[in-house]
């Protein structure tokens, strides 16, 4: 059987009930190749279809030997030392690129995204809300919430204090993958399943959610939502804004092209082409009515800001005098500080 998605081996946590609550897969695989795929099923007995299996110990060695020898050496290892752990382990093996069905299927994928193996858009995280469950995020990692006063009881009555960091159904990122060539400067504010490409710059109060990222490299001090991309060289100012899928941007895939500036404060709810600005503190959704100027700075029409979506070379800006909304070519691109952006 060789036409495998995606196979992780993870550990993680599970509550009281033995409900999985998160996992960690310190090297998923991406569409394998055919004899570490035979390997896996061989060893797991599955044939066809996504499965998600709790790990024998006893599989363990035979599982890192058969690895071992179709070339899958840091996986192999990896098995080897979950041999000594404690802890749940799960084997995930993905025979299609369907949506999620468990805890586990959707901590891999969103793995993927993170190790840069998919970028957004590309695997199915159809009803991923659905099936990840909320959870606290502790200095003792995660804990089901029905669970979490009596821990925090414990924790007390040994002198110990129990922080809550969050709770939400999505980690931080950090706590599972960090990329290479990045920079975080708040890392609660980059969920697992961002994707950051090499030369990105995420500063204290940019943002990045699940399934949405950046190309790299780019200065990120604003907010990019799920489902949105930004292209090379694109600066998000301080404060400023992206329309996810999830926050009204509907099916529209909101993004951003390359060496792009969204200035501090401002927004879109359009798709931007390369080499686009939008000034600060101005907010452009689909439906905004805007005067298209030519070269000359000459009034050419009205039309709505859709119409718009994708162009390169664009200029938004709000007149000071009358507060239209203007678009006008703008054929000098933004040139990212090199030093800067240096990662």
């Amino acid at each position: 059987m060789s036409d495998i998605y995606s196979i992780g081996f993870g550990v993680g946590t599970c509550n009281s009930k033995g409900e999985w609550l998160e996992v960690y897969y310190p090297q998923p695989l991406l569409k394998p190749n055919a004899d570490v795929a035979a390997a896996v099923t061989g060893i797991l007995k599955i044939d066809g279809g996504n499965h998600s299996l709790a790990l024998d110990p006893a599989q363990l060695q035979p599982l890192a030997d058969k690895l071992a020898g179709a070339g899958a050496h840091k996986q192999a290892e990896i098995l080897r030392q979950f041999a000594i752990s404690q802890r749940p382990l799960v084997a995930v093996v993905l025979s299609n690129d369907e949506a999620p069905q468990s805890v586990p299927e959707a901590y891999l994928k969103l793995h993927l995204l993170s190790h840069r193996l998919v970028k957004p858009h590309q695997t199915n995280l159809d009803g991923i809300f659905g099936k990840l469950v909320n959870v606290a995020w502790t200095n003792q990692g995660a804990i089901d919430l029905e669970e979490l006063p009596r821990r925090q009881l414990e924790a007390r009555l040994k002198g110990e204090h129990l922080e809550v960091a969050c709770v939400d159904k999505f980690p931080k990122m950090t706590n599972y993958v960090v990329p290479t060539g990045v920079r975080i400067a708040h890392t609660a504010r980059v969920r697992l399943g961002a994707y950051l490409g090499e030369g990105t710059t995420i500063m204290h109060e940019g943002f990045v959610n699940f399934n949405a990222g950046t190309e790299g490299p780019g200065m990120i001090e604003g907010r990019i939502s799920a489902g949105v991309v930004v292209g090379a060289g694109s600066d998000l100012g301080g404060g400023c804004s992206t329309m996810g899928t999830l926050s009204g941007g509907g099916n529209i895939v909101i993004s951003v092209g390359d060496n792009c500036l969204l200035g501090a404060n401002a927004g879109i709810g359009i798709p931007l082409g390369d080499r686009c600005t939008v000034e600060a503190g101005l907010y452009i959704t689909s439906g905004t009515k805007v005067a298209l100027l030519d070269d000359s700075g000459k009034l050419v029409e009205h039309i709505k800001a859709r119409d718009l979506a994708g162009k390169p070379d664009l200029l938004f800006r709000r007149n000071s005098t009358n507060g239209a909304v203007e678009c006008l070519t703008n054929k000098s691109a933004i040139e990212l500080n090199e030093a800067l952006h240096s990662n």
